[in-house]
């Protein structure tokens, strides 16, 4: 494997041609490492641990965190409580990592990221807002997809969505109207990040931060691995 910088583009980050033999998914596999945030300083020795158990498709170069907390037995029990499941992809870029570094926030730039929402999907998520449920968003990723999904399609009310798929580089901060989402589970995120923003865009930054501050006191897991809370 060999690999050739062809160009410097936004941030000083490098474009890289590489040239290989065989299977370019193997070749990654077998040299590539798992991008991981810059607060995790140690090498992860399983895999799977940065990964969702319900995860399919490849493509994302970080893990849906709040989707870390489901097991397979607890995905089943919501079931059988008759709670429907609406599975969604987003491919997570590296800009996720990336703090808000401008005095204006609506001058940040967001990476774009592919994402896609299946015709299954759409089905529960119409007929769940149809029959006055709520429409609980499993993290900031899940939630940036059915909100550009909402926003390009202008729903309002109990207006229907559709199956769509493309790139989003929507940026969710205070003042967002959100369109899909009714309750957000997520974890406790970095200050300054593009998450936290979403997170006090739904719930209001001042009872966001009596949140942070309950969980400070109360000694909390934060970040990727830490601990999450549901915003109804």
């Amino acid at each position: 494997l060999t690999g050739e910088v062809v160009d410097i583009v936004e941030e000083g980050n490098r474009l890289i041609r590489f040239t290989y033999e065989g299977i370019w998914e193997e070749v990654l596999d077998s040299l590539g490492e798992m991008p991981l945030p810059p607060y995790i300083t140690h090498k992860l020795e399983d895999k799977n641990r940065y990964q969702t158990v319900y995860a399919k498709n490849t493509g994302s170069a970080a893990a849906p965190t709040a989707g870390l907390h489901f097991t397979e037995e607890l995905l089943k029990r919501i079931e059988e409580k008759g709670i429907k499941i609406a599975r969604l992809t987003l491919h997570v870029g590296l800009g996720t990592f990336r703090p808000v570094k401008v005095e204006k926030i609506e001058e940040h730039h967001m990476h774009t990221e592919y994402y896609e929402l299946s015709e299954e999907a759409t089905q529960i998520i119409n007929e769940t807002r149809k029959n006055g449920g709520r429409i609980i968003s499993v993290g900031t990723t899940s939630t940036r997809t059915l909100e550009t999904v909402g926003t390009a399609q202008d729903i309002h009310g109990t207006d229907e969505l559709s199956p769509a798929s493309g790139w989003t580089n929507i940026f969710i901060y205070p003042g967002y109207e959100f369109k899909v989402v009714d309750s957000l589970i997520t974890n406790f995120h970095l200050p300054e990040s593009t998450l936290i923003m979403l997170v006090s865009a739904f719930y209001n930054r001042e009872s966001v931060m009596k949140a942070y501050e309950e969980a400070v006191n109360e000694r909390y897991r934060f970040f990727s691995f830490g601990d999450a809370m549901i915003l109804l």
